[in-house]
């Protein structure tokens, strides 16, 4: 259970984090728009856009184990520094669930080749 089926492919999990990373700049754009009722949905886009942005540079993409290894040292990260978000315990708390869905599907080897905007 422990050897995925299918072999790890940097390219596609850096492709995926590239259109999460887009898509989360359009569903902030489009919670700012909403305005106060949104404000959840804009740090929670905020956090996505802000997880993508730190892990698709990231040379860890290449080999599955290093890029879990990556994710379980943001996890254990106190602060997320980011500006222009409405509340900061609520943005680290988003942070933190994308981080925890990223290392579910890392370790799973599933869901990258999913890179549709909604998802």
């Amino acid at each position: 259970m422990n050897s995925p089926s299918k072999a790890w492919d940097g390219e596609q999990v850096r492709k995926w984090l590239e259109r999460r990373f887009e898509a989360a700049k359009l569903d902030q754009a489009a919670a700012d728009r909403r305005g106060y009722d949104a404000q959840d949905e804009y740090d929670k886009a905020a956090a996505e856009e802000w997880v993508c942005r730190v892990l698709k540079t990231a040379d860890s993409t290449n080999e599955q184990a290093a890029f879990a290894g990556h994710i379980k040292e943001l996890v254990g990260q106190e602060e997320y520094p980011a500006t222009g978000i409405y509340d900061d315990a609520r943005f680290h708390r988003h942070v933190r669930g994308h981080l925890r869905k990223l290392a579910k599907m890392t370790k799973a080897n599933e869901g990258f080749e999913k890179t549709l905007r909604y998802q």
